[in-house]
């Protein structure tokens, strides 16, 4: 584990970035993207590639947030159970793409606390268009609908999300799907912890999108207590 150069080393906020897992989603890239956008916002930041963290129950509780980007993978009893008795307990949980939403297929417990999972993305990387949906919500409030050039996830996702972009899917690929809409971020709570997710980051240039960035620059900093 690695300390990223706190900002205040007493920072009143703190936050955990792990990130691991399957290196096409590019996780160290884009989890270091956020880490810096995170420092600039006050937090002392730590980041680590090593999923026992989530068995140092004092460490996560000492955290404001928990921002994970672990695609797929495998995820202990213990170091799950840490990781969903912290956000439990308060401790925010943020994440994107397939570091979150398609972490640890396994475990169902910990795709209940993100709220959904990834099941498809028909035609890799396309075209599409990302509404926003709610435009009070501090999240997305001032940003307007914008245009993706990359994965287009298709997911499971829970019912009690809160929903604050969609996008919807033209059947060109897969004709029984045409004109689903299917939920891009969210917010939802876990216990007293709250939970953002983001499907958009499939690689780091991805958030070169302003509006990608800024919602899960937001997200997190949302999530966190």
């Amino acid at each position: 584990m690695t300390d990223t150069n706190a900002t205040t080393e007493n920072a009143e906020r703190r936050a955990l970035m792990v990130w691991g897992g399957w290196d096409g989603h590019e996780p160290q890239q884009t989890t270091e993207r956020f880490a810096a956008l995170l420092k600039e916002a006050g937090f002392s930041v730590t980041v680590t590639d090593d999923l026992n963290v989530y068995l140092d129950a004092d460490l996560l509780q000492a955290q404001s947030l928990i921002v994970q980007c672990y695609t797929m993978s495998t995820v202990t009893p213990e170091q799950e159970q840490g990781l969903l008795e912290a956000v439990r307990g308060g401790v925010g949980f943020g994440g994107w793409h397939g570091g979150s939403a398609d972490a640890f297929r396994n475990n169902p417990e910990y795709q209940f606390m993100v709220g959904g999972q990834w099941v498809a993305h028909p035609g890799n990387i396309i075209d599409y268009t990302v509404n926003v949906t709610d435009h009070e919500d501090p999240i997305t409030q001032g940003l307007t609908d914008f245009q993706m050039h990359s994965e287009q996830y298709y997911m499971h996702t829970d019912p009690s999300n809160e929903v604050l972009a969609t996008t919807t899917f033209s059947g060109d690929l897969l004709p029984w799907i045409a004109g689903t809409v299917m939920p891009v971020v969210w917010k939802r709570c876990w216990g007293a912890g709250r939970v953002f997710y983001c499907s958009l980051g499939h690689v780091d240039t991805d958030f070169e999108v302003h509006e990608a960035q800024e919602l899960v620059r937001r997200g997190l900093l949302w999530a966190a207590r």
